[in-house]
């Protein structure tokens, strides 16, 4: 056996020795109150909701979650570059944006420092009604005239581009189902920072200020055959490893993968 598979085999008979130990200073910390950012798995969105309802403030739809990092997100990060590169692409061919999960606006202001052309498409945001009210308000604020918001999508649009940024992960419905409400598929998907993994799809609950949050994980070939379904051919994908995230209370369930993917529409 070669020296480079001994020092491999040693290394992950590390690690899952020390497992345990892991998932058991994650359950202690959240038992003493000491907040972890993941914790818990569950089968579906609802169960781990549900959990969240028994531990506090739950889900994302509330006054007090909605400037949670909101100039944080308003920078550029490095993730965003391959939507920025696609959205550069595809400038001329496209007029509307639906900013799924757009939170107040965090792209578009993010963006347009970058591609001003963007100031120039029909920008809406589509997200809870807590964050939709803030979103409003702040863009009022600012002036921003462009940038329109809704907590509705039924018989929305039609729309050039969807943009789901960090969207998935926090998504209650099956894209496909979220995509059919619409008025017409739109022709450019951009999704980023999608959560994936090997194994079944599972959901943990993720620490948002004061608000705990599910947190869906996809798997990966699964989430793969759903966009296959729904007509769309992947042109570009891109992995985010920084976004790779383990659950502190069961970290035995392994690193998720983050990544992004531009497709379109056959």
């Amino acid at each position: 056996m070669a020296l480079d598979q001994i020092k491999q085999g040693l290394k992950q008979a590390r690690g899952a020795a020390f497992l345990p130990f892991q998932a058991a200073a994650g359950r202690m910390r959240m038992v003493a109150h000491r907040p972890v950012r993941f914790s818990g798995v569950y089968t579906t969105y609802e169960d781990a909701l549900t959990a969240a309802n028994q531990r506090g403030l739950a889900g994302y739809d509330h006054d007090a979650v909605a400037g949670v990092a909101f100039e944080q997100m308003c920078r550029l990060v490095p993730w965003d570059y391959p939507v920025l590169f696609w959205l550069s692409q595809i400038r001329q061919d496209i007029h509307s944006l639906l900013d799924a999960g757009g939170h107040m606006g965090t792209k578009f202001r993010a963006f347009r420092t970058i591609l001003p052309e963007i100031e120039a498409l029909k920008w809406t945001v589509y997200d809870v009604p807590a964050i939709v009210k803030a979103g409003e308000k702040r863009a009022r604020d600012e002036g921003i005239e462009n940038l329109s918001f809704t907590s509705r999508l039924d018989g929305h649009g039609p729309c050039d581009v969807f943009l789901g940024s960090g969207l998935l992960q926090y998504l209650n419905v099956p894209l496909p189902d979220l995509l059919d409400r619409l008025a017409a598929p739109p022709k450019h998907l951009l999704l980023n920072k999608v959560a994936l993994r090997g194994g079944k799809t599972i959901v943990t609950l993720e620490r948002i200020g004061p608000a705990l949050v599910p947190y869906q994980i996809r798997n990966e070939a699964s989430f793969l055959a759903e966009l296959e379904g729904i007509g769309y051919s992947i042109a570009d994908r891109w992995s985010i490893p920084s976004l790779s995230h383990v659950i502190d209370t069961h970290p035995e369930y392994g690193a998720s993968e983050s990544a992004g993917f531009y497709c379109t529409r056959r």
